[in-house]
């Protein structure tokens, strides 16, 4: 679980986050939300401590990250999965390496013992067979789910995603949601993506948090979001036409029910 108390971030005194508070539970994934400029890239960053916030609290099952000492702050991290929105993967190196790369880096496992565990991730993200391909040589698809492997293969507490489904097309949208979903609730990890896609939010939303101008605007899931109240949260999630229609027949719908 992840709490964040009255988070603020201020550059060169202008507010960006301008007060944040809420709560990431673990075995869910968390979304957040908001146009362009709402402050979600500065809300994740802040929260892996890339940028340290002007005050507030941000507290990992309990442990502060404003309090902790440098040692701390590398431990916390060894429990940090990340997913980047280009994936960031290394273009030399093979699938099984960068999967395996985070076990170099943070553990002191043998060779046969990283190998093992490479092999078995490649498995869960669905992998067999392209182990030996560079990044080039694969889709855009299979690349994140490299950068998924990769991500998780520490078996992480935390597992930050910036805009995953990025690039891609719905078919292979929907798959990286089912799998964020499927290894969230087997690993009961806290699964935090920042993300556009209103596919997302409607299929893995188990809580979802909109941020506009540096706030919190509203906080809800996805059974709720699309008959929320909050008129700027229905303009932004109900910026596309099937959306609108979606929303006008489910409103339709409860009236009929009364």
């Amino acid at each position: 679980m992840i709490e964040v108390q009255d988070l603020k971030k201020e550059f060169d005194g202008t507010k960006v986050l301008k007060g944040i508070s809420t709560t990431f539970d673990s075995g869910k994934v968390n979304l957040v939300i908001g146009q362009s400029g709402s402050g979600k890239t500065v809300f994740l960053k802040s929260l892996l401590n890339v940028y340290e916030p002007t005050s507030g609290h941000i507290l990992f099952d309990g442990r502060d990250i404003m309090q902790m000492s440098r040692d701390e702050k590398q431990e916390l991290r060894s429990e940090i999965g990340t997913i980047f929105q280009g994936g960031a993967l290394f273009d030399s190196l093979t699938v099984e390496e960068n999967i395996t790369f985070p076990l170099d880096m943070f553990t002191n496992l043998t060779y046969r013992e990283k190998k093992r565990r490479a092999f078995e991730v490649m498995g869960s993200v669905k992998l067999d067979g392209a182990t030996k391909k560079l990044p080039a040589e694969i889709s855009g698809g299979m690349q994140k789910r490299v950068a998924i492997g990769r991500a998780i293969v520490n078996n992480p507490k935390y597992l930050f995603c910036d805009e995953p489904n990025s690039g891609l097309d719905p078919y292979t949208s929907n798959v990286i949601d089912d799998l964020l979903m499927e290894i969230t609730e087997q690993y009961k990890t806290t699964t935090i993506v920042n993300t556009h896609d209103m596919n997302s939010v409607m299929t893995i939303g188990q809580k979802i948090l909109y941020l506009k101008d540096g706030l919190k605007e509203w906080e809800g899931d996805k059974n709720t979001v699309m008959r929320a109240g909050n008129k700027n949260l229905i303009d932004f999630v109900y910026s596309s036409e099937l959306f609108k229609e979606l929303r006008e027949y489910l409103l339709k719908a409860d009236k009929s029910s009364i």
